[in-house]
C-alpha cells in the first residue's frame, strides 16, 4: 500500500455525517480524489488508488467509517 498520495488523505470528523456532504467536503478538500459512497455491506474491489476516497454509509445515509484515501 502506498502512502504517496499528495493533499488530505484521512477525514475522521466526517464520521457521523451525511454521506453527500462528507463527499463535497472530502472533493473540496483534496480536489485530486473523487469520493464515491459505498453502502454498508457493499463488495469493493481491494485495489489502492490514491485518487479514490470510499465514504462508507450505513442504511440511513451516514457515514460510520473513517473516510480514507484507497
Amino acid at each position: 500500500m502506498s502512502t504517496e498520495c499528495s493533499g488530505k488523505n484521512s477525514w475522521p470528523e466526517l464520521v457521523g455525517v451525511q454521506g453527500e456532504v462528507a463527499e463535497k467536503i472530502i472533493e473540496k478538500e483534496n480536489p485530486a480524489v473523487d469520493a464515491i459512497i459505498v453502502t454498508e455491506g457493499s463488495v469493493v474491489t481491494a485495489d489502492y488508488r490514491c485518487d479514490r476516497v470510499r465514504v462508507w454509509v450505513n442504511n440511513h445515509g451516514i457515514v460510520y467509517k473513517v473516510p480514507t484515501i484507497g
